[in-house]
């Protein structure tokens, strides 16, 4: 006898608006100084390494603060979890506003919304889950993911325009505002769960945090899955940072820097929002997962060696499309062979293994440049070499377990 069916609510869409729209916020909050660092370093008469730190300290607090974001979301459910991530980000983005001349007390606003992006980020696939069945859920995770990028895109893009006008103290009190205003819509329209789970009753089932996370850690492709994130998000991370020191050697302005890595972005929400409906539609993540890094492994080829703007463009274009959109099929792949652990622990420990490699190759690429000319063409034949190593570590992951079971229930009916 075949199971009943299930009900899916339209109001998914409304609880990935709302989620969307938060992480966005905390995106753009956090690359706020990167476009404008010459600038803020004089407005608050401090060195360039310490408005980095302005950035940097999102990558290092979370570390520390992955792991307990994820048991919190695991616990105690998606609108407490993602709802402490919201008011970390609503109160500090404002306090930020309000204390804008004060370098110190302007840090202590970065980290108390930094301490928010875990409760936020950790999200993505448990929303997902929780929400969406399972031939949606690829879709909703390359649509939550989306967000980051167009809060970063956001934020490169009007911060300088509104740095003119208005001056920085100006600009972090307007995003100030925002960012409150997104946390109250949070947790105005937010909820928990749909009335009732958009899938069959025995697959709701989910291990408890620890066994949970016992179950993720024994997963011989959820290991090379992290290999896999551990290089793809740290080669994301260090390019987007040192996109003009890459540039510069080879006599690229610093304009054409900062339009080769907007359109690496704007591809990469394209790629976002794409590829994954695609890895829906039919049913594979793993095949996508291996085209994706193939497809990022010649835009990053191109970026290093080419001298030429338009193929500049272009290589930049195809890196961000097929690496970006690798990182929601990734989410979700990792949440499906792990399964029955929870969502939360698996995006959590993906995303820490990134920011962690994130600090490692920023740090590494800037220690290989050339003395004497500025030169990262080492440290960028490096990446190359590590993004040829998770494309052959891709080839050994095996389809989902979950999108194999779907495919085939529905060539029964």
């Amino acid at each position: 006898m075949q199971e009943s069916k299930f009900k899916i609510y339209p109001y998914r869409w409304v609880m990935l608006s709302v989620y969307m729209v938060i992480v966005a916020i905390n995106q753009l909050l956090w690359i706020t100084f990167a476009p404008i660092t010459t600038d803020a370093t004089q407005f608050f008469g401090v060195s360039d390494i310490k408005i980095g730190i302005l950035s940097m300290c999102f990558m290092i607090v979370f570390i520390i603060f992955s792991l307990p974001a994820s048991w919190i979301i695991d616990t105690y459910g998606l609108r407490i979890g993602v709802g402490i991530g919201a008011v970390f980000t609503g109160i500090f983005g404002l306090m930020r506003g309000l204390v804008s001349d004060d370098y110190t007390l302007v840090l202590i606003a970065q980290i108390g919304i930094a301490i928010g992006q875990p409760f936020i980020m950790n999200a993505t696939t448990k929303l997902a889950a929780r929400w969406f069945p399972i031939e949606e859920r690829a879709t909703a995770s390359g649509l939550g993911t989306l967000a980051m990028y167009i809060g970063v895109l956001a934020g490169m893009v009007l911060t300088p325009y509104l740095a003119i006008g208005s001056g920085i103290g100006g600009v972090l009190f307007i995003y100030g505002i925002v960012s409150i205003a997104a946390a109250l819509i949070f947790l105005i329209f937010s909820k928990e769960r749909p009335i009732t789970a958009p899938c069959l009753p025995h697959e709701e089932e989910r291990l408890l945090a620890l066994d949970g996370l016992k179950k993720i850690l024994t997963s011989k492709n959820f290991v090379l899955l992290l290999i896999i994130f551990f290089i793809g998000l740290g080669v994301f991370n260090s390019v987007t940072t040192w996109i003009e020191n890459i540039l510069k050697p080879r006599g690229f302005s610093a304009t054409q820097a900062g339009v080769t890595g907007g359109v690496m972005i704007a591809a990469g929400i394209l790629g976002a929002l794409v590829i994954p409906i695609f890895s829906d539609r039919y049913q594979k993540r793993a095949r996508f997962i291996i085209i994706a890094l193939i497809g990022a492994t010649i835009g990053l080829i191109g970026i290093t060696f080419t001298g030429n703007f338009p193929i500049l463009l272009v290589s930049g274009a195809i890196l961000g499309f097929f690496l970006l959109s690798s990182g929601p099929i990734g989410f979700q792949y990792g949440a499906e062979i792990t399964y029955p652990a929870s969502e939360g622990s698996s995006n959590g420990l993906l995303l820490m293994i990134g920011q962690i490699s994130g600090i490692a190759l920023i740090f590494g690429m800037d220690s290989f440049k050339s003395a004497d000319t500025g030169s990262m063409d080492k440290s960028m034949i490096l990446l190359i070499i590590l993004m040829i190593i998770s494309i052959v570590v891709s080839f050994f992951l095996k389809e989902s377990p979950m999108m194999a079971k779907k495919k085939d229930d529905a060539t029964k009916d």
